[in-house]
């Protein structure tokens, strides 16, 4: 019997992380993509892993991947967005801080369901469009985003249209909160976790393998999501702020735009 949408992106994203899990540690060949960006063997098993169970599941929807790029039914009206390993370059030197993210876009443009696993934790992030959970040895658990850490974790991964590190130098970030820079999607799931309480990032996010999924846990959660200066998300100048609640994200908004300067 064919899984639910929301189990059928839980099944994906676990395969994934499978994969990347028994790689960890291992010596692995490299396929450059563009400068300072590449794909490990292990992405490319993974994302094989995941589309194994999306062709099985859902052989009528259409599939975006990181690595592979587009592939299903031309005339598919839903697709599934596939980042197998988001964090690579911490995962090529042995750092495991990565997370394997699988997002369905309905026809709407809405996410319908979404997970994101961390391989090494065990946890997968889940929703089904209206509630988020994480899954951890079976047994499911509802998120419940908090600001009390007072941790944001900040992109400094280019393109940006101002650099973040402007925010990171600004008096009042700096007196308010405690920076992180994690390099990975996995920072806006604990957002979602209240293990964050925001997460930033300038770089374009719409119809992204690597942000839809966490932007949808984290919508589901309760969180605010806006785009980088508190304008709808995918408008204006793009990018993402995800906080734990609205005094947070109003904070962060007013640092962003007090620290703006556009890029040349």
């Amino acid at each position: 019997m064919p899984f639910d949408d929301h189990e059928t992106a839980i099944a994906a994203a676990e395969a994934g992380a499978a994969v990347v899990r028994s790689r960890y540690g291992t010596e692995l060949g490299r396929v450059e993509k563009t400068a300072g960006d590449f794909a490990t063997e292990a992405d490319i098993a993974a994302e094989r892993a995941i589309l194994a169970v999306l062709r099985t599941q859902r052989p009528d929807d259409a599939v975006t991947g990181e690595e592979s790029g587009s592939s299903g039914p031309a005339g598919a009206t839903r697709r599934w967005l596939v980042d197998p390993l988001c964090g690579t370059l911490n995962y090529a030197v042995r750092n495991p801080l990565v997370a394997v993210n699988v997002a369905l876009r309905l026809p709407s443009g809405a996410i319908g369901a979404a997970a994101a696993t961390d391989p090494f934790s065990g946890e997968t992030f889940w929703t089904d469009g209206h509630t988020a959970w994480v899954r951890h040895d079976g047994a499911d658990h509802p998120l419940h985003p908090s600001a009390t850490s007072d941790l944001v974790d900040v992109n400094l991964d280019p393109p940006f249209p101002s650099h973040p590190a402007l925010l990171l130098s600004e008096p009042g970030f700096t007196g308010r909160f405690r920076p992180r820079v994690l390099s990975t999607t996995l920072a806006l799931l604990w957002v979602a976790a209240g293990r964050r309480a925001a997460y930033v990032t300038y770089g374009p996010v719409l119809d992204s393998v690597h942000f839809s999924a966490g932007i949808a846990i984290c919508q589901a959660a309760g969180c605010t999501v806006t785009g980088i200066k508190g304008q709808p998300l995918h408008t204006g100048e793009g990018g993402l702020l995800a906080a734990a609640d609205t005094p947070t994200h109003t904070e962060l908004r007013t640092l962003i735009t007090s620290a703006w300067s556009p890029t040349p």
